[in-house]
């Protein structure tokens, strides 16, 4: 519901509640956002309102006519000129020189539907998840002195609990003003002492959760790479300091844009806290013509006092419901083999049908073929661009090898990598033009390639015509869209296309690329990827339902990477392979249960060559796909619940929960063992307080090598360690692990916990002790009775 009353506005969802006013200067006045309040008339406005009586000492008043300062004023759009020396919304050139704006009510209405944007994706309402359809409150503030406006748009999606901000700036004056920063967010809190929590990282380590408490300045989480990027997700969250998983007001802020962003916490004189979000305005100074319009990418938010679970929750199901769209919105995704780690760019197509086979023995459903399949592409100097399969590695092209492919019985997917060009290709030589850099000074790369420009029309047309040929090739059901380097010369050789410009049109480009693809191949699963997590955003999953988090597979790094990803993205979306063991990124051993037990709580594939692996692994991943399968609703669409993580000790937890409440997945994963602490517990979170559950963990046999030497403890005679009879032994005979089957109440599970057989303390080992050494895991079922 949308509430207007007499220039006061409110926006509520089920359980929050936003509210604004309009000032007597004509500035919107922030009066609250959080927990659900009722209000009915403007005297219930009114108590939320701040007293202003006189201008602070060594502030600037707005006017003759009203001595305040908007310095002290929490504001809906900010601006410089007028008094407010904090973090801006909008900054503007306009054609006298003046940088000076005072936006003003002008009016405002409810919109019965969602607002949809014309150049950049947003959020939409389908009228299939929600009773009460999401509405729009549209307010237009006009500038004082110039003939500028700025539409912003509230959107409210009910159950979900979130509130998206749309803003567009229309220039109305006859002549060019300059846009030097616009944002898509501003939320002004009345007090200070709050967590800014980002998400930073690098390549292969991805999404690591960085809390800051601001006591005084301002904290800043950007991107200048031009794509959202590794180095700091545009999700943020903001929090008290005693908020946990459970309990404690929360904030979560996102932007459905995969372009430079910024992100900024600032606490201003007066101990207020202001936080915006938007378009990184370094690198950015964007034109805007007599007669046209700008739109900043679309805000999304929600609070929860249900801690950070309950603030994901309410993320993970407007992301499902309001981002995520297609016909793979709602479908299972198939599990799947990646040819990379077992190829590499050595492809052929035997060696390739030689791998299908394996996959299909052990239950995979797709089969991918990655990097290495086109033009003379035997290392990443060269072909990018040149979209045409090689003939000495695929003899019958992509349509031979994918009908071959799909005769065993499995679908077939192919990896490309649009954007970009190689030097050595046929492409640059033909159109260097086309390429992001200044033809008169010398240009960086990066992995020995560089960027087509997007916002070239003719690019564009390209880029669609060119992967419209090769998704025409054969049965290709499944894409994996590649990007694997950041942008650095910010210059386009089409002189239209200012060093401003660059990015945001690159960004806008791409969006249409997608959009023209995805709608004219609707039934492909698109997976997007930019040197695994550097592009994980809101726009990218407003075209394809689902992005490879990162290229280290490792499942320990991979438990830190995924679960900074859990805080804003569900697991739907998550990309997850089992690889080899040691990992191709660290060189670590793990088990591959562990592996397995991870890669599950996303989309889960596999990325290693299956031909060299024993039988007995194999058998073990042939098991593992068939529970997965068992469990893939629940897995991939269920509610996800964090509890413990590495960061505050050995352990990390997470919980998947079915929508009806009866059955539940638990992961719990050990870092490293620590020395004769042998209790273990496990947290079943989600769970019916008022139902009964079992509680069983997947049962696992453990090697005799794992021991050393400590089976001559055991044996009648000594083993030597790594011997005939040692790896005789290991192989014929395997020791079974634990047997855990545990009944109590949904609230029990979940509030006390559970107490599980303990641990290996150095003291013997029997079917009452579980080896969970370092990087060990289990997996737990919970079903109710």
């Amino acid at each position: 519901m949308i509430q207007v009353i007499d220039n006061n506005f409110a926006i509520q969802t089920k359980n929050t509640t936003y509210a604004f006013r309009v000032l007597a200067t004509g500035q919107l006045e922030h009066l609250y956002y959080g927990a659900k309040i009722t209000l009915r008339n403007a005297g219930d406005f009114e108590a939320l309102c701040e007293q202003y009586a006189m201008a602070p000492g060594n502030t600037v008043a707005y006017d003759k006519e009203h001595d305040l300062s908007l310095e002290n004023i929490r504001l809906e759009l900010s601006s410089y000129g007028k008094g407010d020396i904090r973090e801006p919304y909008v900054d503007i050139t306009y054609p006298d020189g003046s940088r000076t704006s005072d936006f003003i009510f002008e009016e405002a209405h409810v919109l019965t539907e969602k607002y949809m944007y014309e150049t950049l994706p947003c959020s939409y309402d389908d009228g299939t998840f929600a009773k009460m359809p999401t509405q729009s409150l549209k307010v237009v503030l006009k500038d004082r002195c110039h003939d500028v406006r700025v539409e912003l748009y509230y959107s409210n999606f009910l159950e979900t609990d979130v509130i998206t901000r749309q803003t567009v700036l229309i220039n109305g004056t006859g002549d060019e003003i300059v846009i030097n920063r616009i944002m898509s967010n501003q939320l002004d809190f009345e007090d200070s002492g709050y967590v800014f929590s980002s998400f930073n990282g690098a390549w292969a380590r991805e999404m690591n959760r960085k809390d800051t408490l601001l006591k005084g300045g301002r904290i800043v989480s950007s991107s200048v790479t031009g794509t959202s990027s590794n180095r700091a997700n545009p999700f943020v969250m903001i929090s008290k300091s005693s908020t946990d998983e459970d309990r404690g007001d929360c904030y979560g802020f996102n932007l459905v844009y995969s372009g430079n962003h910024y992100e900024c916490m600032e606490i201003g004189a007066f101990e207020k806290t202001r936080f915006v979000q938007g378009i990184n305005p370094d690198t950015f100074e964007y034109t805007v013509k007599p007669g046209e319009s700008f739109e900043a990418p679309e805000a999304v938010m929600t609070f929860s006092d249900r801690g950070f679970n309950g603030m994901s929750h309410s993320m993970h199901t407007f992301v499902r419901e309001h981002i995520v769209r297609g016909q793979w919105k709602h479908e299972v995704r198939p599990v799947l083999i990646n040819s990379w780690e077992a190829c590499y760019f050595d492809v052929t197509e035997r060696k390739l049908l030689n791998l299908a086979r394996k996959a299909k023995d052990v239950g995979i459903e797709l089969f991918v073929l990655d990097d290495g399949w086109f033009g003379s592409r035997n290392d990443d100097t060269t072909s990018l661009g040149d979209w045409s399969a090689n003939p000495s590695k695929l003899p019958n092209g992509l349509e031979g090898l994918s009908h071959k492919i799909n005769s065993m019985g499995l679908k077939f997917g192919i990896w490309v990598e649009p954007e970009m060009v190689n030097e050595k290709s046929n492409l640059y030589k033909r159109h260097p033009e086309w390429v992001l850099r200044n033809p008169d000074t010398p240009h960086s790369v990066g992995r020995n390639q560089m960027l087509l420009d997007l916002g070239q029309q003719v690019v564009q047309d390209y880029v669609i015509d060119s992967m419209s040929e090769v998704f025409s090739a054969g049965k290709i059901s499944y894409v994996k869209w590649d990007m694997n380097r950041i942008i650095s010369d910010f210059f386009s050789q089409d002189e239209n296309i200012g060093p401003g410009e660059v990015a945001h049109k690159y960004v806008l480009g791409l969006y249409h690329v997608m959009k023209t693809l995805t709608e004219k191949f609707p039934g492909i699963l698109f997976e997007g990827c930019s040197s695994g997590g550097n592009r994980f955003d809101l726009g990218i999953l407003s075209f394809f339902p689902q992005i490879w988090a990162s290229d280290n597979t490792d499942p320990i790094c991979r438990a830190v990477i995924q679960n900074g990803l859990s805080y804003g993205y569900p697991q739907s979306v998550i990309g997850a392979h089992v690889s080899a063991s040691p990992n191709h990124q660290t060189l670590r051993r793990t088990p591959l249960d562990t592996r397995f037990n991870v890669a599950s709580m996303g989309l889960l594939g596999y990325e290693l060559n299956l031909g060299d692996l024993p039988s007995e692994e194999l058998k073990a991943i042939k098991d593992e796909i068939a529970l997965y399968k068992s469990l893939r609703d629940v897995l991939q669409f269920g509610d996800l619940y964090r509890g413990r993580n590495f960061d505050e000790g050995e352990y990390t937890e997470w919980t998947i929960v079915s929508n009806d409440s009866t059955k539940a997945v638990t992961i719990l994963i050990q870092n490293q063992a620590r020395a004769n602490m042998p209790t273990r517990k496990v947290y079943i979170k989600g769970l019916d307080y008022a139902k009964e559950y079992t509680l069983r963990n997947v049962e696992q046999k453990f090697n005799l090598r794992d021991f050393g030497d400590l089976v001559n403890n055991i044996s009648p005679v000594h083993i030597k360690q790594n011997s005939f009879m040692y790896n005789t032994l290991d192989r014929i005979k395997k020791l079974d692990g634990e047997k855990e089957r545990i009944t109590g109440y949904g609230d029990a599970f979940a509030k006390a916990g559970v107490f599980l057989k303990q641990g290996f303390a150095g003291v013997g080992f029997n079917e009452n002790v579980a080896y969970f050494q370092d990087y060990c895991s289990r997996m737990y079922i919970t079903e109710s009775k």
